[in-house]
């Protein structure tokens, strides 16, 4: 399956993507798509057979799951900051 998610800073972003790396998942850098939108506009989208909340930096805002062509479901939502 297919998830995204999206961070408050751009680090947080790319310390999740690294974490999912290590652990041996695909996962990319990319642009939020415009349908989510996010504080820092840089968001993670990756393979995996579960959500890997696990492995996301606290300062997540959301994780999606990817159902199509820009339809998307929410999985959970970060706390507000």
């Amino acid at each position: 399956m297919r998830y995204i998610g999206t961070f408050y800073t751009h680090l947080a972003a790319l310390k999740s993507a690294r974490a999912l790396g290590r652990e041996g998942h695909i996962a990319r850098l990319m642009p939020v798509p415009r349908k989510l939108s996010a504080s820092c506009g840089t968001c993670v989208s990756y393979e995996a057979e579960e959500p890997c909340l696990q492995l996301l930096d606290a300062d997540m805002e959301a994780v999606y799951r990817v159902l199509g062509e820009d339809d998307y479901s929410l999985i959970r939502r970060g706390e507000d900051k």
